[in-house]
């Protein structure tokens, strides 16, 4: 009997089938621009991996079966027939047939002594154990109930097809597991539809307690929740606290500015697990008190740097998390400071008071207008990030009684301040190239970010800013290069597109200097092109089309942040508000 749908239903092109913890997933999507035909498990480890390719088929055919999802079941349906998946653990998933086969084929047929899957049935259990070299794993399906299996491909070398064909005659149910050398046999404790309501009950929980402002208003908030619920992993490799990838599709890391907007969203109701975000990169800090670039399961990158915008971050955090423990705060605090010095030391020039980018990925602004004359820059959303990050620390140290700190972070914060409204042109503020006089502007988003400092900027500069910042707004939301820009591209990356963190920075920028009708129509375009697009990398600024990766968690955060303030303002104002 199928079990019946609970949650928001999604396409599995868009977000792929996934349960907070896990490893894996299930998706037709292999790679950037790569959609197959057919669903596969997808494995995150060492990498983004395609390991099984699951086959709907009629007598042995393929069929086009309809594949759709809910947080708790992915179901494929053709004719009278129906397969249902859902995920038991972190590590296994249930699979079960009703007039409808399936094969179960290694995705890659080439096995050489250092790449691709070997097969075999395990003589200990009769199970069908496939090892992968890619992921390091193994992968095992064990048969519990129904039909036949047709086994090839069992210890074959070489290029073979490898798998097995689970019958349509009948009604049939496997187990697979994701593992590494060894594991007992898998005994079968829970009917499908116990593993099934377990799945959905889980998701409820989670739904529960960082969404339970939800309303009719705000619609995306239960696939907000499961796009981040089910992008989150279980510590592994270089990943050492449960975290939240970007997406569990090809971006498939934590980028050291990325986790803050994922951080902000769990902080209400997931405190834990928000903290665990925001402390993940600083377990990677090297020598000179730089962040990394990004974190993966087995792989940490330092070539690059991102935006200092931990500082801003962390504000809202202890707003958010009141009780944090002062040993967390003071550890927390002696590696902001360091992350701060490493600006101010090894990234001023001697003799400047402006720290600088060394290229536009530092920004997190990879190819933003800003950097065309020069990549190597010292700009004002650089100064601006400083100079909260720098208050923050300030704050922070009068509250740990260091008293002799706090004069001298609040003394940089006056001088990083200052040096910013040095490239303020009393219209615009320009970049300079570092060590350089030559200054330029642009048509980018970017070079409106100061913004960030609400009530610390002179009321002409917010003015000028905030008209600016109008002209960038498309009925969708911000564009990150003006529109009517000669060097706008609808699909550029930062060079036009709607990007859910600039979107945040700025509307929070905005309601910080008193800008709140601004502020509200910023939040209001961007919630709306999350209800009507979903939650990808970015959108193009004209249309609100989802651009690149489709299920992006920090978009998804966005939202989440967005509606739970848009929710507490009607609140407070007197609105009913439903739970």
């Amino acid at each position: 009997m199928p079990v019946a749908p609970s949650g928001p239903q999604f396409q599995i092109r868009e977000i792929p089938f996934s349960f907070s913890g896990s490893w894996f997933n299930f998706s037709p999507i292999l790679a950037e621009r790569v959609c197959a035909e057919d669903v596969h498990l997808v494995s995150h480890q060492t990498g983004m991996h395609p390991v099984l390719r699951l086959v709907p088929q009629v007598g042995g055919a393929r069929v086009a079966a309809i594949c759709t999802a809910t947080p708790a079941i992915l179901t494929w349906v053709h004719g009278g027939g129906r397969i249902e998946l859902a995920y038991q653990s972190v590590d296994t998933v249930r699979l079960r047939g009703s007039g409808l086969g399936m094969h179960l084929i290694a995705a890659t047929a080439t096995l050489t002594p250092f790449s691709g899957p070997y097969y075999l049935r395990d003589p200990v259990d009769g199970s069908y154990l496939f090892t992968v070299y890619e992921t390091g794993r193994r992968y095992r399906v064990t048969p519990l109930s129904g039909s036949s299996v047709t086994s090839r491909g069992e210890q074959d070398l070489g290029t073979a097809e490898r798998g097995m064909t689970l019958s349509a005659d009948q009604p049939w149910e496997v187990a697979i597991e994701e593992y590494t050398a060894g594991r007992a046999p898998y005994r079968s404790t829970q009917t499908f539809a116990q593993v099934a309501a377990d799945a959905a009950e889980a998701f409820t929980r989670y739904l529960d307690a960082i969404a339970p402002w939800r309303t009719v208003d705000t619609p995306a908030a239960e696939l907000a929740a499961y796009v981040v619920w089910s992008a989150t992993v279980r510590p592994a490799g270089f990943v050492t606290r449960p975290a939240v990838l970007m997406s569990k599709h090809w971006m498939d890391k934590v980028w050291s500015w990325d986790h803050c907007f994922n951080a902000l969203a769990l902080a209400a109701g997931r405190p834990e697990l928000a903290w665990d975000q925001f402390r993940l990169p600083f377990e990677h800090q090297d020598a000179a008190g730089a962040l990394p670039d990004s974190i993966t399961h087995s792989e940490v990158l330092y070539n690059f740097v991102k935006p200092p915008i931990h500082g801003w971050a962390l504000r809202h955090l202890r707003q958010r998390i009141p009780a944090l423990d002062r040993a967390e705060l003071m550890a927390t605090y002696r590696q902001l400071g360091d992350w701060t010095r490493f600006w101010l030391g090894i990234r001023r020039v001697p003799g400047h008071a402006l720290a600088h980018y060394q290229h536009g990925n530092d920004s997190g602004w990879d190819n933003a207008t800003i950097f065309d004359l020069a990549r190597v820059v010292e700009s004002a959303d650089l100064a601006a990030f400083l100079v909260l990050q720098l208050r923050e620390l300030a704050d922070l140290a009068d509250e740990l009684g260091l008293v002799e700190d706090v004069a001298s972070w609040t003394l940089a914060a006056d001088g990083m301040r200052a040096a910013l409204l040095g490239l303020w042109t009393g219209q615009r503020f320009v970049t300079r190239a570092a060590g350089s006089d030559s200054t330029w502007s642009s048509a980018s988003l970017l070079d409106l970010m100061p913004i960030v400092l609400g009530g610390e900027l002179p009321d002409p500069v917010r003015d000028a800013l905030a008209g600016r910042i109008l002209a960038h707004l498309t009925p969708h939301g911000l564009a990150t290069e003006l529109p009517t820009s000669p060097d706008y591209q609808a699909d550029g990356y930062w060079r036009g597109p709607i990007w859910a963190p600039a979107t945040i920075l700025i509307e929070d920028g905005l309601r910080r200097s008193g800008c709140t009708g601004l502020a509200d129509e910023i939040s209001s375009r961007f919630r709306a092109l999350c209800e009507r697009s979903g939650f990808a990398e970015n959108f193009d600024a004209l249309t609100g089309a989802g651009l690149r990766d489709r299920a992006y968690t920090w978009t998804a955060s966005a939202y989440l942040i967005l509606a739970a303030a848009f929710e507490d303002r009607r609140s407070r104002a007197g609105f009913s508000v439903r739970s």
